[in-house]
């Protein structure tokens, strides 16, 4: 049997270890990838290529790269449609592919979403995971239909989610144990092996995209388990500050690092620990 054929949509280092497992996989043939623009990245705002196109060019460097600005453009939708692709397999690229792209490929659009669906639909489903202090999480392979996370599920696997999870600990899980999951997912749905089955729309719950706002918490507001969990959860974007009291007023402290103490001591008192 030849080699499945894909394009791949997907944009930053989570979804590159994704790409990856599927370069080099001989079942499949990713024959263009599709990323979203290069961007200015630090404080010198040097223009950089997104993960999965450096790790796309490494292998591939004369099949197509599309960073389109205009996905309905009539001759980007041509570009894919002369490809033939098997699977359009869409892994964190960040932005809505217009239906007319995703009734395209073959045997389907393919999602991968690291939550267990339908509980947390959306953008930071990790974040949201951890934030809420979960016990466990999983991987969600689904069908992309004209609703947001809403489509049939191909495949899903669910494992604990540990006290001192942080955010790139939880990815870096969820990228080597979702990989595999999605090359056995694609190879038995092609071969007729998996029935798509009807998420439980009832059991639905949204997260959102984040902002800098969602990283800020009060001593007062916030409990200190709800604030440990969010330094974790918010790692590196959009991190964790507290505003603190001091002789020259209210001081916008940044919190890299968090742990639960028994010691009782008054809401928003900085006390001074000699083993940090």
């Amino acid at each position: 049997m030849s080699a499945l054929r894909v394009v791949y949509f997907g944009t930053p280092d989570f979804s590159a270890e994704f790409l990856r497992a599927l370069i080099s996989d001989a079942d499949f043939d990713v024959v263009a990838l599709v990323a979203q623009p290069d961007e200015p990245v630090g404080r010198k705002q040097i223009l950089t290529a997104p993960a999965t196109k450096t790790a796309f060019i490494e292998k591939y460097p004369e099949r197509p790269v599309f960073q389109p600005s205009n996905l309905k453009a009539d001759e980007f939708v041509a570009a894919l449609s002369e490809l033939k692709a098997d699977y359009f397999v869409i892994v964190a690229y960040g932005r809505i592919i217009p239906a007319n792209i995703l009734a395209l490929p073959q045997l389907g659009p393919v999602n991968v979403h690291p939550s267990l669906l339908p509980l947390y639909r959306g953008p930071s489903p990790m974040q949201a995971a951890i934030a809420n202090g979960d016990s466990e999480t999983g991987i969600s392979i689904m069908l992309i239909d004209a609703e947001m996370d809403h489509g049939p599920l191909l495949a899903q696997s669910r494992f604990p989610l540990t006290s001192d999870a942080t955010l790139p600990t939880l990815s870096a899980e969820v990228a080597r144990d979702g990989s595999m999951l999605l090359l056995k997912t694609l190879k038995d749905f092609s071969a007729g092996n998996i029935t798509p089955a009807a998420q439980d729309h009832e059991r639905t719950t949204y997260c959102k995209l984040l902002s800098k706002d969602d990283g800020r918490v009060s001593a007062v507001v916030h409990d200190a388990a709800s604030i440990e969990r969010k330094v974790r959860a918010y790692a590196p974007w959009p991190g964790v500050t507290i505003s603190l009291e001091t002789d020259k007023g209210l001081l916008a402290t940044k919190i890299l690092r968090a742990e639960l103490s028994n010691e009782t001591v008054a809401v928003g008192a900085v006390i001074n620990h000699k083993d940090h």
